[in-house]
């Protein structure tokens, strides 16, 4: 389940790390995202999801889910 971020489309909102800043972090040097772990343990999967769905811009993919 590798997680991405389109670095051209993210708009540093960071709802992504409120939601799973286990899996993600916001660079403070570009504004941006980036995925700390890209490849989440099964226990958050789903947090990992919200996160994603939580993006306004809709940055965030995960391989395999539509």
């Amino acid at each position: 389940m590798p997680v991405n971020v389109d670095l051209h489309i993210c708009q540093g909102y960071a709802l992504c790390v409120l939601e799973a800043p286990d899996v993600f972090a916001l660079d403070e040097d570009t504004d941006k995202v980036h995925v700390l772990n890209p490849a989440p343990p099964p226990g958050r999967i789903d947090q990992t999801r919200q996160a994603a769905h939580a993006c306004p811009v809709g940055a965030i993919t995960i391989d395999g889910e539509p």
